[in-house]
């Protein structure tokens, strides 16, 4: 089986890391919210590893940065919406913790390709 570029790279295989958290906390959320926030969240937090995928593919440096970019923007709306489930009383401060110190370490890895792939 063929693997490919995007599958190689560790910010992507944090960020599938990050959706499967996702998925194990929004499991918990009020059956309300499956299509408001647990959708929300299980989109955004999608959504950057699907863009890193979709910016291997793009032939200039500077547009692979630009899906990088978007990965990063992502990552701030997963942050943004846990912030809000917290505050809703739907996610734990320990589980809100482990969830932020992830997105840290994912957008400090997604600024690091941006600049590589900026620089290249």
């Amino acid at each position: 089986m063929k693997i490919y570029s995007f599958e190689k790279l560790d910010v992507w295989q944090e960020s599938i890391v990050l959706v499967k958290l996702i998925y194990t906390l929004t499991d918990t959320f009020p059956s309300e919210e499956k299509f408001g926030l647990t959708s929300q969240l299980r989109r955004a937090s999608i959504s950057i590893s699907s863009n890193l995928a979709e910016g291997t593919s793009r032939k200039t440096q500077k547009d692979k940065a630009h899906f990088t970019t978007i990965s990063f923007s992502s990552a701030m709306e997963v942050l943004n919406q846990l912030i809000i489930g917290k505050d809703l009383g739907f996610i734990s401060e320990n589980d809100y913790i482990l969830a932020r110190q992830k997105i840290e370490k994912i957008t400090n890895m997604l600024n690091a390709l941006r600049n590589y792939q900026l620089n290249k």
